[in-house]
């Protein structure tokens, strides 16, 4: 069987690498360069905290698990910091809200668990716990973060180590060819025919961009900005959450900081001065809480466009309705989900066996009624605005 998956990010790799696993020969086709979109420029938090409804929240745990499944099963695992992550808020509505959550998580099953600013401090001695001024402490000792750039392409290599698999960067496809209403193959923009007997999006954000032939699932992606610091001196090890702010480390000294009120700044995306006021801003918010950021600078800033389906927001993956052979893996939570959905893409595009976890997130939804987008009820989970993971 002969698979083409377009998009070499963090999901493209995942569902690449399930696929050739399966003895499926596989080509990845990709725009730009591998991990070259969302991937890299993302929080990148593993976690199912506060998400909602039910279903998506099991869908996020389920993608927790794999992330330790896959690194059992590589030896190693590089990418993957299972570290924990903490989360205080300082506004009474915010707080309200962190209690309810609480509440739903630990009814749910989740790992999470107050703290006090002792522990805090005795976990992470270079936060500034006097700047958490009292406000309540939650830890989540089963969340971490991923380095999107290592999973892909530790991923793409033990793929290509299975079976025949072929990454083409650089590479855009601009349509799909059929026979008798079955997808088989697609046409680059160079002309060129290239025949399949399936072919995966996982272009993220990019999902929505015209491909001839293919239906278009709505996207309402947004602009997400991440900032990172030079070099500084400090053990911090997990990441946390304070309000909109999300601080974590990235590897070599550096810090990644992320704030959604920044985000929210930018209407498009485009290319930030690190020294400008969006990266003044970051560093600004972090170093409340981490004094050692004080005499620092922001290295480096990116900007990328979130891939969130319109509507409802959440997942969407399967085969498009009355078109055999062409399927959708498009998320907002890809770092978490990316292992899992490599795994389900593969069991159903290679065996034919559906995943009924996968019911409510299927891009049938999309095409209800209509053109209808079928809404969920997010329950009372407290949602923290446009997460980055």
């Amino acid at each position: 069987m002969h698979v083409v998956v377009i998009g070499a990010g963090i999901v493209g790799a995942s569902v690449a690498y399930e696929l050739a696993k399966t003895g499926a020969k596989v080509t990845v086709f990709e725009a730009s360069n591998a991990a070259g979109g969302a991937s890299t420029a993302s929080f990148a938090w593993t976690n199912a905290n506060g998400k909602a409804p039910r279903s998506y929240f099991a869908l996020n745990v389920a993608g927790m698990r794999s992330h330790l499944d896959l690194a059992r099963e590589f030896g190693q695992a590089p990418w993957f910091n299972l570290t924990g992550s903490f989360e205080w808020w300082t506004s009474p509505q915010s707080q309200a809200d962190q209690r309810e959550s609480f509440r739903q998580m630990k009814d749910w099953g989740y790992g999470v668990e107050w703290i006090d600013a002792r522990k805090l401090k005795e976990l992470e001695p270079d936060i500034d716990v006097e700047a958490v001024n009292g406000a309540p402490i939650l830890y989540y000792p089963e969340e971490g973060w991923v380095d999107p750039a290592l999973y892909v392409a530790w991923l793409l290599r033990a793929a290509s180590a299975r079976a025949e698999v072929m990454l083409h960067t650089q590479t855009r496809v601009s349509g799909l060819r059929t026979e008798a209403g079955k997808v088989t193959g697609v046409r680059l923009v160079s002309g060129e025919y290239v025949a399949a007997d399936a072919v995966v999006n996982c272009a993220g954000s990019w999902s929505a961009d015209p491909i001839d032939g293919a239906p278009i699932v709505p996207m309402a992606s947004t602009v997400g900005v991440v900032a990172f610091t030079l070099p500084v001196a400090t053990t911090l090890r997990r990441q946390f959450h304070a309000e909109d702010l999300d601080v974590r480390p990235d590897g070599a000294g550096r810090l990644m900081i992320h704030k959604v009120s920044v985000d929210r700044t930018l209407p498009e995306k485009k290319r930030l001065d690190p020294a400008g006021a969006e990266g003044r801003a970051l560093l600004d918010a972090a170093s409340v809480y981490l004094p050692a950021l004080a005499m620092t600078e922001i290295e480096a800033i990116r900007t990328t466009m979130r891939p969130i389906p319109a509507g409802d927001g959440l997942t969407c993956v399967g085969q498009l309705p009355q078109m055999p052979g062409y399927y959708l893996a498009v998320t907002h939570s890809g770092v978490t989900l990316a292992p899992y959905l490599g795994k389900a893409v593969a069991d159903e595009v290679v065996f034919g066996r559906e995943r009924a976890d996968l019911a409510d997130f299927r891009p049938a939804r999309f095409f209800a009624s209509e053109g209808a987008i079928v809404r969920f009820d997010t329950g009372p989970a407290r949602k923290r605005g446009n997460e980055f993971n």
